[in-house]
């Protein structure tokens, strides 16, 4: 399997040369060139006995010159007792006919473990297959919870170091403290005044710069990324999307050869993405619903096929889908104009230089066929806290919420009742003032901080606080750095030393 970027401007590579490098020389994403087609009968049979069984096969075709062993090895450290579940992303059934995929059950309690625990594993085998002596600098934006797990997974490992860049007052109280408290020799923190994007828009700048490339290969450097731009933190998310499909079947969520909706609370398209490409590789998936909060930037793209952040960025209690230019999306793009680069780079240049592009008739009429697009603000995605709360004893988080109550507006709508597998992104505990408030009342907030309110939720929910979140309060913090997008270049040569 080689990889292609998707603006044409560069060779076609090897997946440890994909994930290894990150970003394509040109700007683009790397893309497989084909997506290989499961056996549902053999991956349920994998499934069977075992998440780590059914990675092994679903990442495979991907993977093809990492040998058997490699890609063992990789999958052994990346889906053990890190996780709180040995089923590592279970699947938990309410009324009206939803599927939970519990995707936080990581270190981190985000979805983004299922990924980071897998993707140092996978550079690491990357840097040694390409014969590269190179000390590999991860560079990563977050939205709230990449960035910590990447911090996480890349933690004091041989030859790389993680800056993680965070929009300050971007995140939640519990999920700041737990990047700004991060240990490891190799890991470094900087918040940047601003928004996701202009953080997000900062690496990517940081990726660009040749002067700085130079400096650091003159000091056996090189840059990669762990969001998902990376090849290699996009592809382990498809496995969950099969894994979900087997154990809703075998919990009776839908019959055998039922087709099912997928609904996931999206931000940088990473995760829907993922579930795109289960579909197009044999899952039995009808339509893929994308919620957004406040920013529907989505939304709108989907519902009328024009792209424009042009736009106020809201900052809600959903924090890890307050973005307007979702990178991923170009993946997608590629696919809607059948593989045609200079399509893709067309909208990837208006959206650079005039804010927006425009889909023509039939590419948006493909996306459509797919996709269904809603939102809801921060007062729905209180309530239907609340209301799962109250129907199901179920907690959810607000990100989760609003994929709930955009799963209601679409079977409200469309009359598609099918059953709905529902990603369930992050754990409760790390949005607790919202969901307190939600389950218990505002006056339940009053005069307590975030980490005292996890005790008071563990306390009336019955529910234990995760291990990574316990004690949080107290660990010091380690990370205090701070700089305007601007200055992101520099912050980073101090960093690095090579300045």
């Amino acid at each position: 399997m080689e990889y292609l970027s998707t603006r044409g401007g560069s060779e076609p590579v090897s997946s440890a040369v994909a994930i290894k490098t990150g970003l394509a020389p040109d700007g683009g994403l790397f893309v497989p060139e084909f997506l290989p087609e499961i056996d549902l009968t053999e991956a349920a049979a994998a499934a069977a006995q075992g998440y780590r069984e059914l990675a092994g096969l679903i990442l495979r075709p991907f993977l093809s010159d990492y040998s058997d062993g490699e890609l063992g090895g990789v999958i052994e450290k990346a889906y053990g007792g890190n996780f709180d579940t040995p089923e590592i992303a279970p699947v938990h059934l309410t009324g009206e006919k939803m599927g939970f995929l519990e995707l936080w059950h990581g270190p981190t309690c985000a979805f983004k473990d299922l990924a980071l625990q897998a993707l140092p594993h996978l550079l690491k085998t990357a840097v040694a297959k390409t014969g590269d002596r190179s000390e590999i600098v991860i560079l990563v934006a977050t939205s709230g919870d990449t960035g910590k797990a990447a911090l996480e997974g890349f933690r004091d490992l041989p030859g790389t170091r993680v800056i993680v860049f965070f929009p300050d007052q971007g995140v939640s109280k519990i999920q700041e403290r737990q990047m700004t408290t991060q240990e490891g020799a190799n890991t470094h923190v900087v918040a940047v005044e601003g928004d996701f994007d202009k953080a997000q828009a900062g690496v990517k700048r940081l990726f660009a710069d040749e002067e700085l490339k130079t400096a650091m290969h003159r000091q056996g450097m090189a840059f990669s990324s762990a969001n998902s731009i990376n090849w290699g933190r996009l592809v382990p998310q498809i496995v969950y999307y099969f894994w979900s499909w087997f154990e809703g079947r075998e919990k009776g969520l839908f019959a055998e050869g039922e087709e099912v909706n997928i609904v996931v609370p999206t931000g940088n398209f990473g995760n829907i993405l993922a579930a795109y490409y289960a579909k197009q590789m044999g899952l039995p998936v009808h339509r893929l619903v994308c919620a957004s909060n406040k920013n529907n930037v989505l939304t709108d793209f989907i519902n009328t096929g024009f792209y424009d952040r042009r736009r106020q960025l809201y900052r809600t209690i959903s924090p890890s889908m307050d973005i307007l230019v979702s990178s991923n999306l170009e993946r997608l793009l590629f696919e809607l104009v059948d593989r045609d680069p200079a399509a893709v780079r067309g909208f990837m240049g208006r959206l650079q230089e005039e804010g927006c592009y425009q889909l023509g008739a039939e590419a948006h009429a493909r996306l459509q066929e797919e996709f269904w697009g809603g939102f809801g603000n921060d007062e729905e995605a209180m309530a239907t806290i609340g209301d799962v709360y109250e129907k199901y004893g179920y907690l959810i988080d607000t990100h989760t919420a609003v994929g709930v109550k955009v799963c209601r507006d679409y079977r409200e709508e469309t009359g598609d009742q099918r059953p709905a597998i529902i990603a369930a992104t992050a754990s409760p505990f790390k949005f607790t003032r919202s969901v307190v408030q939600a389950v218990m009342g505002e006056e339940s907030c009053r005069g307590k901080d975030d980490f005292a309110l996890l005790e008071a939720l563990s306390a009336f929910t019955g529910e234990e606080i995760p291990a990574a979140l316990r004690g949080l309060r107290e660990k010091p913090v380690r990370h205090r750095l701070k700089t305007s997008p601007e200055g992101m270049k520099e912050v980073t040569g101090q960093i690095l030393g090579i300045n």
